[in-house]
């Protein structure tokens, strides 16, 4: 058995605009905690962007699977990042200082 879900309740936020909120940091990790509260194995792995003021900023998808199934997600996310672009995509930031 598998789970698909985003790997945030919101898109990425810009660099250092929560560093002063620490509970916005902890929500925006918030789905990410079942899999380690429950021992299963996941993987995030990039399927998008968000306009948000003006800024394309990154969305997760966030693949689970039972314990120790690690094989089975890896291979899942290998064959979503084959089937798409979006691993390759940056956004303008990191476009300017990252060449793939």
């Amino acid at each position: 058995m598998q789970l698909i879900s985003p790997t945030s309740p919101v898109p990425a936020f810009k660099l250092g605009e929560r560093t002063a909120d620490p509970l916005q940091m902890y929500l925006a990790d918030i789905f990410t905690i079942a899999a380690n509260l429950a021992g299963i194995c996941g993987i995030s792995v990039p399927c998008g962007f968000a306009e948000v003021d003006g800024h394309r900023l990154p969305i997760g998808l966030q693949l689970l699977g039972k314990p120790l199934d690690e094989a089975r997600i890896l291979q899942i996310a290998h064959a979503y990042e084959q089937s798409t672009d979006w691993h390759k995509a940056r956004p303008p930031i990191a476009s300017a200082t990252h060449k793939a």
